[in-house]
Order: structure tokens, then C-alpha cells, then sequence
């Protein structure tokens, strides 16, 4: 299938021929080898120790939703990078966040963010909201046999449901299991302490700035208790990626706003390190 530079010119058959509006079916006809979940260990070898992605967190407000994630990688016991990407938009209103084995997650999001393309090419209008969380669960279970050898990807889904105009959520297991979401989600090593945070932070009428605070003092309160959940890097200029998605699109808070609003936080922790105080009723 592969272009040739000596012939004609003509595209190989396979471009020619009719088929789904599926790009990953596309590849799974006639090149199945490039697919993620094709790949297997060699017969005996133990999981491979790779990098690893940790906490995302999202949370919907007044007219739209939020998706960021922290910037550690970790191997083992090790930092393997203080500043990957674990937040990338998907299409023009949705994004998806990464945890799990990083080097599986970054192409499985990649192939995604292709197979909404090609199906906006091929049909002329955009897969709906339930559309793609459905497109994105059968990408995550081609990839089982590679989480049943401790090779596990576990994304977060976010975006601006045109149809319903509001921001939704929905979160997967190994086996592509989906949930939608209510309010506010986690995922990764991390989550259970951002959950807990967020459940104390979370209002319905939340408007964008106070659910960016509220993601970014989730994302702190996972690194307060987490080793693999990497905090604020003040002395390096690292924090965390936010992405707010509504009606008129994905938008990345930029670097110096999220940096802002990481030393605003900072500062009330040294007020007081545990964060903001809950009513007991």
C-alpha cells in the first residue's frame, strides 16, 4: 500500500476502493500490522518497563467542560519525564486525556484523532458526541491483549456535545467499558485523591475560571499523596496543561495563566496546606 515514487503517480488501490467511513477498519483491512492492539510480547517476556502517564482530571461548568492533566512520566520508582503531554484535543470539541503506558497512549490517540478526520472527510459532517466516545471504546479494546501484559491505556473523554449544548465527560476501564460521567472525573494513579478533592470542590454552576482553579487544586491534592503525580514546577516553569472546551471550541490555557493560577494556589497553601475547607453540612 505504500506510495511508490517511481510509478505513475496513481494512488495504490486500497485508496480507490470503497469502504467504511472508519479509518481504523481502513487500516484493519488492509494493514493490520500498524494497529496498536496487534502487537503482542514475544511468547514468555515479562511486561516491559516503560514510561507511564498518571492523573487526569476534568470537570463540566456553565457552557462547557474541562480536561488537564499533571506532566510527570514515571518508570518504576523513577521520573522518567517532567513534561509530557498528557492532554490533546481529538477534534474541534472534544479532547482526550492519557494515563497508563505512554508510548501506547500518545499513537492511540493519534489514530483517533485520525479515524474523526477521515469520518468527517468521508461523510461530510461530524461524528456525533456518543459517536466518538463509542469509536474511542473500540480502539481501547483492540488494545486488551496489550493491557492483559501490563501494557494498559485509560483515557478520559471530554467535549462539547453540540447536539445537547453542554460539556460531557466519559471514563474507560482496560476493557473499553464506558461510563459517562456527572460533574466532575479522574483517572490514573492519582485519581483517587483528585476525586476526593474534587468531590469538596465541585458546583454545578461553576463558571470556566473557577473549574480551571478547581482542576488545578485536584491535580495538587494528587501530587500532595501520589508519587507518580507530578505538582507545579515552579523552579522550571512547568504546570499543568488545561484544556477548556465549548460551543466555540477546544481552547489550551496558556502557560502563563495556568502558572498564575498555580502560584495563587500555592501561596493559600502555605496558608493552609491541605487546601480549601469543605462546610461539614
Amino acid at each position: 500500500m505504500e506510495a511508490n515514487t517511481r510509478g505513475t503517480g496513481r494512488l495504490p488501490a486500497a485508496f480507490l476502493t470503497p469502504g467504511s467511513s472508519s479509518f481504523v477498519e481502513f487500516l484493519a483491512e488492509h494493514q493490520p500490522e500498524l494497529l496498536p492492539g496487534r502487537r503482542t510480547l514475544p511468547a514468555g517476556m515479562q511486561p516491559l518497563e516503560s514510561p507511564h502517564g498518571t492523573t487526569i482530571v476534568s470537570v463540566t461548568f456553565d457552557g462547557g467542560v474541562i480536561l488537564a492533566g499533571d506532566r510527570r512520566a514515571t518508570m518504576g520508582n523513577l521520573i522518567a519525564q517532567r513534561d509530557i503531554e498528557k492532554v490533546f484535543p481529538a477534534d474541534e470539541y472534544s479532547a482526550v486525556g492519557i494515563a497508563g503506558t505512554a508510548g501506547l497512549a500518545v499513537e492511540m490517540v493519534r489514530l483517533f484523532q485520525l479515524e474523526l478526520e477521515h469520518y468527517e472527510k468521508i461523510e461530510g459532517t461530524q461524528l456525533s458526541f456518543e459517536g466518538k466516545a463509542n469509536r474511542l471504546t473500540t480502539m481501547i479494546r483492540g488494545n486488551l491483549g496489550m493491557a492483559m501484559q501490563g501494557l494498559a491505556v485509560v483515557p478520559l473523554f471530554a467535549g462539547y456535545d453540540l447536539d445537547l449544548g453542554r460539556g460531557r465527560i466519559f471514563s474507560y476501564d482496560v476493557t473499553g467499558g464506558r461510563s459517562e460521567e456527572l460533574g466532575f472525573a479522574a483517572t490514573g494513579s492519582g485519581s483517587l485523591f483528585a476525586k476526593g478533592s474534587l468531590k469538596k470542590l465541585y458546583r454545578a454552576d461553576l463558571t470556566a475560571e473557577e473549574a480551571a482553579t478547581a482542576v488545578v487544586q485536584a491535580l495538587y491534592d494528587a501530587a500532595d499523596d501520589d508519587s507518580a503525580t507530578g505538582g507545579p514546577d515552579l523552579t522550571r516553569g512547568i504546570f499543568p496543561i488545561v484544556g477548556v472546551i465549548t460551543e466555540d471550541g477546544f481552547r489550551r490555557l496558556p502557560d502563563d495563566e495556568v502558572g498564575a493560577l498555580a502560584r495563587s494556589i500555592l501561596e493559600r497553601r502555605l496558608e493552609f496546606p491541605n487546601g480549601p475547607q469543605a462546610g461539614l453540612l
